[in-house]
């Protein structure tokens, strides 16, 4: 596997589960490597090759290993893409602060995690980057069959069941017309026989099919 195929494996490719409408896991572990090297890399000063700019020798042959090309290491220093990763990184520890703060508030005791959940980090991606051509800046195309995350309507339980119930009963009534037209079938069907067998004896010389 290239690097140019490994960048463009989670880079260009639907970073949300169609099913889940979550983060793939493909594109987590994608974002997570960008976010840890943004974060130990230099500013780059000169036009001296990436491997003086980007890393040092240790990270060079880990970046090696993995497959990680000098071209990948540029885009990850542009700084539009190092903007957005600090204002995501930022509006998370944030958010993550003001829902700590509120439990306390409420409970000094809590001890509930502050860990915000997928779906809202989602949101936090998609209101805080920027999109060209229907693409979110550095981070990849949104499959166009899942739509904006968002909560999901709230649904009466009553409503539920009396659906699933009127459901059930639907099924139950196609099952007993299904039993009924074999059994009919079935009647048919040996009246038939019973035909047959008259025809035969009353006429012995005949060949019937």
């Amino acid at each position: 596997m290239s690097s140019s195929n490994y960048y463009r494996s989670w880079i260009d490719r639907p970073h949300l589960d169609p099913n889940t409408r979550l983060l793939t896991e493909e594109y987590q572990r994608g974002i997570t490597e960008f976010m840890g090297l943004v974060q130990r890399q230099p500013e780059a000063e000169t036009e001296k090759r990436f491997e003086y700019r980007y890393a040092t020798e240790e990270e060079l042959e880990e970046l090696k290993q993995r497959e990680f090309s000098g071209w990948m290491l540029t885009y990850i220093d542009d700084g539009v893409v190092r903007d957005v990763l600090s204002l995501i990184e930022t509006q998370k520890e944030d958010e993550e602060t003001r829902l700590s703060q509120l439990q306390t508030d409420l409970d000094a005791t809590s001890t509930a995690s502050t860990n915000l959940s997928r779906i809202r980090i989602n949101e936090i991606v998609e209101s805080s980057v920027p999109k060209k051509k229907g693409r979110l800046v550095g981070l990849g195309r949104r499959a166009r069959s899942v739509p904006p995350s968002a909560p999901q309507s709230y649904v009466d339980p009553e409503v539920l069941m009396e659906k699933l119930k009127d459901k059930d009963d639907r099924i139950a009534a196609l099952e007993q017309k299904m039993a009924d037209q074999e059994a009919g079938w079935e009647v048919t069907r040996k009246q038939n026989e019973q035909m047959m067998e008259k025809m035969k004896r009353i006429y012995p010389n005949e060949q019937f099919p």
